[in-house]
């Protein structure tokens, strides 16, 4: 088996979603195997890009270009699809980069058990959608998307604290707030489907989230800082925007993230 830093990049660098999906399936399920037995396989190291490879769609806009459609119509529901598609493919890259970019710093096993798992559910998610998208008529790639997505991983690729603060913390715990209200939508509209891909999505987040908050609190203790405050500085430093209520409190709280890390950061404080 190739170093888990190589395959790692060798994700990265695949363009197509369905084909990059795959090659994380594998990669995840060979992880697995060789951790089964209680061994401890090579992580070695490996240069990723500072921007994983893409599909030729969709075409990426800025946040203020791209479409806003009433969710309540067919339309605005395979906007939404896409605009999860789209969310979940960026994690695939996420999860995978945490693995390579930060390859040099000494972590327990466990450590790469985590990401290895997130990346493996991530791409499960990212072909739900993709199944959705299909079954409504539509594709990944038929409607333009965010292009703002991969800024936080460029903003924190020398930061380590600051990538596990941003990205599980901020960027996925926001996916804990807004997902029930997407499942709302799709079981209003009867489209039972999207409603159990929402639903896988939304119960293994939680762990992804608990993941970050984790590793973000082990490295508090490796240094010796102060979990809360040093949140708060990172978030303020690298996140691009503001945490806007209402929050999820009891899923946050479920992956270990208390509200006062977030509520000092909400908009308006």
């Amino acid at each position: 088996m190739m170093p888990l830093a190589e395959m790692a990049v060798a994700v990265l660098n695949t363009a197509g979603g369905r084909e990059k999906t795959a090659l994380s399936h594998r990669y995840a399920a060979a992880w697995r195997s060789a951790r089964a037995d209680g061994s401890h396989p090579e992580i070695g190291s490996a240069q990723p890009p500072l921007t994983p490879a893409r599909p030729a769609k969709p075409e990426l806009l800025s946040p203020r270009d791209v479409p806003h459609r009433k969710p309540g119509s067919p339309e605005g529901r395979i906007a939404l699809m896409h605009a999860v598609a789209h969310i979940e493919l960026n994690a695939v890259d996420l999860h995978w980069d945490i693995i390579a970019r930060f390859s040099d710093i000494e972590m327990p096993i466990g450590y790469y058990d985590d990401w290895v798992k997130a990346a493996d559910e991530e791409s499960k998610h990212f072909n739900l959608m993709c199944d959705c998208l299909e079954a409504a008529g539509s594709f990944y790639g038929a409607l333009p998307a965010h292009a703002g997505m991969w800024r936080a991983a460029e903003d924190t690729a020398e930061d380590f604290m600051g990538r596990l603060a941003v990205v599980p913390m901020v960027l996925e715990a926001r996916g804990l707030d807004v997902t029930p209200g997407m499942i709302k939508v799709f079981k209003q509209a009867k489209e039972d489907g999207a409603v159990a891909a929402l639903e896988t999505i939304y119960a293994e987040e939680v762990h992804h989230v608990a993941y970050g908050s984790k590793w973000f609190h082990y490295l508090c203790g490796r240094y010796e800082l102060d979990p809360t405050p040093k949140f708060h500085a990172l978030v303020r430093q690298y996140f691009h925007g503001q945490l806007r209520p209402p929050f999820n409190e009891e899923k946050r709280a479920e992956a270990g993230i208390p509200p006062n890390f977030y509520w000092p950061l909400a908009e308006g404080r």
